[in-house]
Parts: structure tokens; C-alpha cells; sequence
């Protein structure tokens, strides 16, 4: 037996690895090992230092994504399962930096609560590995690994307050929810699966591509896959959870639900539609039209009644996927119009969005409450925060000349550049809806600006350097991109398909 078998051990070969392409990768797992250790060995000593280490982690990861960027080289491995591009650098970047302004928000607040624990930001560079992961991912086994390796620290974190009960009920509708999105896209990739012979995205979509496959099952594998990344960009009518987690996880959590997880699945679902499915337009770009249609509606008239602004934020955040999917309806026809709105809207709804929930976290430390009427007479005892919060505001409404109304400008020209009826109505939609998202953030900004305190109490808030700086970056960003879009536009410029393709 054992003479039978060393050949084949002696024969075993490692595929080739691309240490540098792996890099950011390897160096963030380094990172959460690094943190492991520190909490089994300083157990309560180390919560001084795990939040600078987690920081310090995801700053040094940046080091690798910008010598892959300086460098400029397509890289791919495990037969083109695993790809660093300029496209899968850009996304890396927005979570990293996105984790890291999640870590300043997350300093003070979870160093106060009641709920500390040093898992916290291991868990957190867990779901990050699991999204930079997903940037690269060109398989669909890779994908799948990749959503699940993001998906399952953040259940974990969106219960974290272990005594609130709305905390509890939060984690566990996100998590039962969650799991049975996972199966049904796990059924919708299995059915591609069969109907192709493959899992590689490239040959995927030169399978659909000939008409090969078999059609009814094709059609049935890509409105599973939609309804699985539907749920994981809170779109209508899989948003359900959204509201409910958004308010019972920890407001650090929500931000970054809201944005680095919302993102991540933006980028899995545009891996396997510009890769594998642009064959199949016929198919998707309907899907696309009626979830991003359903979702920019029904999420702005549902943030018109709210009275908190985290459950505001989240039928916003409905919205908001809503704009970011209108472009993937026309993707069959412009791709790379398509696909570089809808990165420039990851981009600047990132910044944006983060800093919105800075301000809430900011106000909450001296009101304890996210009830919009708690925001009377912001101007009067935090005129910083007040300014903050009408800047991401009104960008989030895509209001000249911050972020947002470049990012709004760039979806409707795709769709309208790609000269369809479909593309022009959906583009009519997205004009409509942003006017409707006006009246409830310009609602917030009315009782911070006019108003007066509740409660006639002027007391000034303290806010902590950590939020500070999260502050400061996310508004520069949302002001830099909005006066100067052609940075954000230039970034975005990017391509998912092959060389062979074209573009």
C-alpha cells in the first residue's frame, strides 16, 4: 500500500503562486493571526492595542495593493480562478480604506460599551479578507468562498450587543436570512455549473456565448444568483432585513453593512455578470431593471415616514443599491459604461455614507438617541457636526457640487449613452427618485439648521480624535471627488473584460 502511494505523493505539484499577487491577502490573515495571538496571550490588557494594531493592519495591507498598482501587471493564478487587475485593485482599495474608517468609528464606541471584546476587530479584518478576496475572485467556487468568508464574522458582529435584545434580533434575522440567500445563489451557480461543464467565469461566458447551454436552465441558474445578490445589497423586495439589523447592530457594525459588505457584494455580482452572464443579457438586464426600479422607489418613500435616522439611513441605503444596479440594466449593451458608473457610485457612496454615520455616532455620545428630533439645534452646540452632516446629506441627494451629483450624473449617462427605451426610462426613474430623496435628507438638515434642542440643553459634544479623523477623511473625499470628478472618474475607468474581448 505504501509503496503504491509515494508516487503519487513525489508527483504532487504546487501550483504556481504569484506571492506579490497575493500579498494584500496573506498580509491582512498576518494581521488577524497577529491580533488572535495578542488577545490569547494580553487577554485584557490587549484592548489598548488591538483597535491601533487592527488600523495599523489594514494600513499596511495598502502597501502591497499600491506596489501591484505601481507595477501595472495583469496577474493571474489556480488557471484564472484568482486575478489582480486594475479593476480588482480599485475595489481592494475601497474596502480597505472603508475597514479602516470603520476601525476609527469603532474605537471609543466599543471601548465604552459594555460589550468589549477583542474579537471584535479579528472578526472584522475576517469579513475584509473575505471582500478583498472577492475583488480578485474569477471563479464560481472562488466567489462563493469569498461571500461566505465576509458574510459569516459579519452575523457575528451585527449581534454584538449580547444584552440588547434588539441586537439579538438583529443578528439572528440577518443570519437566517442570510443563509437562505447563500443557498438559493449556491443553487443558481449550480445549475451554471451543470448547464456549462465549468466554474471559471472566462469560460462560463464563452459557453453562453455559443447558445450551447440548455436555455431554461441558464435562465433559472441567473434569477437565482440575482435574488442571492440581491439580498446581499438590501435591494427590493430582499431589503427586509436591512432596516431592523441597521438599527439593533452597533452603529460602527451598521456603517459597515452599509457600505464595505454592500459593496463586496457589487463586486462579486458584477464579476459574474460582465464575466460570465453578458451573454445572456436577455436575461439580467430586465432582472436589473425591475430590482433597481423597485428599489430606488420603494426605498425613498419608506425613508420619507421613518423618525430615526439609522432606520432613514437604511431605506436610503435601499435607494441607494437601487442607483448602483440601474447602470448593470444596460450592461449587455455599454459594459464598460455600465461598469464604471457603478464603481464611481461604490466610490463615493463609501465616503459619503460612512460620514453620515460618523455624525450619528458623534450626536448619540451626548443625546443617546438616533431619533431625527434629537437632531433640533445641532448648529447651536456642534455647528462641526451640523456642517458634516449637511455635506453627506446633501450629497447623498446629489446636490453640486459635492460627491454625489457625480455620482448620479455618471449612472444616468450610462444609461442613457446606451440609446435604449429601457435605459432612458430607467434613467427617468433615477432622475425622479433623487428629487423624492431630497425632502427627507433636507428634512434633517431643517432641524439641524432652524430648529431649536429639544430640550434647551447647549452642552457641546465631545467628540474623540478617532471620530475626528473619520470625519475629516470622509468629508475631504466627498469634497475633493465632487470639485474635482475627474479623479474619481479617472479611478473608476476600468474594464472586467478579457483582452479578447475587447472593450
Amino acid at each position: 500500500m505504501l509503496a503504491q502511494a509515494a508516487p503519487l505523493v513525489v508527483g504532487f505539484t504546487r501550483p504556481p503562486i504569484d506571492w506579490h499577487a497575493a500579498a494584500p491577502e496573506l498580509t491582512l490573515l498576518a494581521i488577524g493571526a497577529l491580533l488572535t495571538l495578542v488577545d490569547i496571550t494580553w487577554l485584557e490588557r490587549g484592548r489598548r492595542t488591538v483597535a491601533a494594531l487592527a488600523s495599523l493592519g489594514l494600513l499596511v495591507t495598502m502597501i502591497p495593493v499600491l506596489t501591484l498598482a505601481w507595477d501595472g501587471t495583469d496577474r493571474s493564478m489556480f488557471g484564472g480562478a484568482f486575478v489582480v487587475d486594475e479593476y480588482a485593485l480599485v475595489m481592494k482599495t475601497l474596502f480597505l480604506v472603508a475597514g479602516y474608517v470603520v476601525v476609527l468609528l469603532s474605537t471609543n464606541y466599543i471601548a465604552e460599551g459594555d460589550y468589549w471584546e477583542n474579537e471584535y476587530y479579528g472578526l472584522l479584518l475576517s469579513s475584509i479578507l473575505g471582500m478583498i478576496l472577492m475583488a480578485s475572485a474569477r471563479d464560481l467556487i472562488t466567489v462563493f468562498i469569498a461571500l461566505e468568508l465576509l458574510s459569516i464574522p459579519a452575523y457575528l458582529l451585527a449581534t454584538w450587543r449580547k444584552r440588547d435584545l434588539k441586537s439579538n434580533e438583529a443578528g439572528m434575522k440577518y443570519y437566517l436570512m442570510g443563509v437562505f440567500a447563500s443557498a438559493v445563489m449556491l443553487y443558481g451557480m449550480s445549475l451554471i455549473y451543470g448547464a456549462t461543464g465549468t466554474t471559471l467565469l472566462v469560460d462560463i461566458g464563452a459557453a453562453l456565448a455559443g447558445d450551447e447551454a440548455p436555455a431554461a436552465i441558464v435562465t433559472l441558474g441567473i434569477v437565482f444568483i440575482a435574488v442571492g445578490f440581491a439580498f446581499k445589497v438590501s435591494a427590493v423586495p430582499f431589503h427586509t432585513w436591512a432596516p431592523d439589523t441597521y438599527e439593533g447592530a452597533p452603529t460602527p457594525v451598521t456603517a459597515f453593512l452599509s457600505v464595505a459588505s454592500k459593496a463586496a457584494g457589487f463586486g462579486g455580482l458584477m464579476n459574474i455578470l460582465f464575466l460570465g452572464l453578458l451573454g445572456r443579457d436577455d436575461v439580467f438586464e430586465p432582472l436589473m431593471w425591475v430590482l433597481a426600479a423597485l428599489s430606488m422607489t420603494v426605498g425613498n418613500l419608506l425613508a420619507l415616514r421613518q423618525s430615526n435616522i439609522v432606520r432613514m439611513l437604511a431605506y436610503s441605503g435601499v435607494a441607494q443599491a437601487g442607483y448602483m444596479l440601474a447602470p448593470l440594466a444596460v450592461a449587455g449593451t455599454s459594459p464598460d459604461e455600465a461598469l464604471s458608473a457603478t464603481v464611481t457610485y461604490l466610490l463615493i457612496y463609501g465616503a459619503m455614507n460612512l460620514g453620515a454615520f460618523a455624525v450619528v455616532i458623534a450626536v448619540a455620545r451626548k443625546t443617546g438617541s438616533a431619533e431625527i428630533d434629537d437632531y433640533g439645534g445641532l448648529f447651536q452646540y456642534a455647528p462641526g457636526l451640523a456642517v458634516a452632516m449637511s455635506v453627506f446629506l446633501f450629497s447623498l441627494a446629489g446636490i453640486p457640487p459635492l460627491a454625489g451629483w457625480f455620482a448620479k450624473f455618471r449612472v444616468i449617462e450610462a444609461l442613457i449613452s446606451a440609446e435604449t427605451v429601457g435605459g432612458v426610462a430607467l434613467g427617468v426613474v433615477v432622475a425622479v427618485n433623487s428629487v423624492i430623496a431630497l425632502y427627507y435628507y433636507g428634512r434633517v438638515a431643517a432641524k439641524m439648521w432652524v430648529e431649536d434642542a429639544p430640550d434647551g440643553d447647549l452642552t457641546p459634544v465631545k467628540v474623540p480624535v478617532s471620530l475626528v479623523s473619520a470625519l475629516g477623511l470622509t468629508a475631504a473625499v466627498t469634497l475633493l471627488f465632487g470639485v474635482f470628478p475627474g479623479i474619481v472618474g479617472h479611478v473608476a475607468d476600468v474594464s472586467l473584460l478579457p483582452a479578447s474581448l475587447g472593450s
